[in-house]
């Protein structure tokens, strides 16, 4: 796979976090879905992170679940975070809600098939194209001096992953079924990304 550039500042380091778990439900749309009382709890947990010391500044998508996680955060760290519309989950809103096996198949196809639109979801290929150019942005004009925290969704965070590892589109990239609350490191000069996943209150 070749890797189209992606700027930021050389060495500088960012956290891509995945929101955790949330309150479902078909009759509220999925960007509205608000973090559950599990998913709040998580993210506490995850404030006994060690490299959350370093963090100077937190970006979040514009759709609820990620921007109450990145306010539990950045509360502890007396930090205000940032929202990017561009950092939002692929683009699902053809299809709305899908019970969770019609989801799955569906997201299975997403990966499988990165440059054709399933039931007029976003394309995978695009979705990587945004994700990929929103977190170069935001890296590039970032001001402050520290770590800097991605807090975000599950299928765009495995696209910016495959991204930087240079690796093919693929669903066997996504992070563990544990309701999300996932994070990897990743800097962009030069693009790296860790190996996996890490739940973000692992121990």
């Amino acid at each position: 796979m070749t890797r189209s550039p992606i700027s930021g500042p050389a060495g500088r380091v960012g956290y891509f976090v995945t929101h955790p778990n949330v309150v479902v439900s078909a009759d509220v749309p999925v960007p509205r879905w608000p973090l559950s009382a599990l998913g709040r709890d998580r993210m506490r947990a995850g404030l006994g992170l060690p490299w959350l010391a370093e963090v100077s500044a937190i970006y979040c998508s514009t759709e609820r679940k990620a921007v109450d996680g990145a306010e539990i955060w950045a509360e502890a760290l007396g930090l205000s975070p940032v929202q990017v519309p561009e950092l939002g989950e692929n683009d699902r809103s053809a299809t709305g809600f899908l019970p969770p096996p019609e989801f799955e198949r569906v997201a299975d196809a997403f990966f499988a098939s990165p440059e054709r639109s399933v039931r007029g979801w976003e394309r995978a290929c695009d979705a990587q194209a945004r994700i990929v150019s929103a977190v170069s942005r935001l890296m590039r004009g970032d001001a402050s001096a520290g770590a800097v925290v991605v807090v975000s969704h599950g299928a765009v965070g495995t696209l910016l992953w495959c991204h930087l590892r240079g690796e093919s589109i693929s669903r066997r990239w996504d992070q563990p079924a544990n309701g999300g609350g996932n994070y990897f490191q990743f800097t962009l000069d030069p693009p790296s990304a860790a190996q996996g996943w890490r739940p973000i209150d692992a121990p």
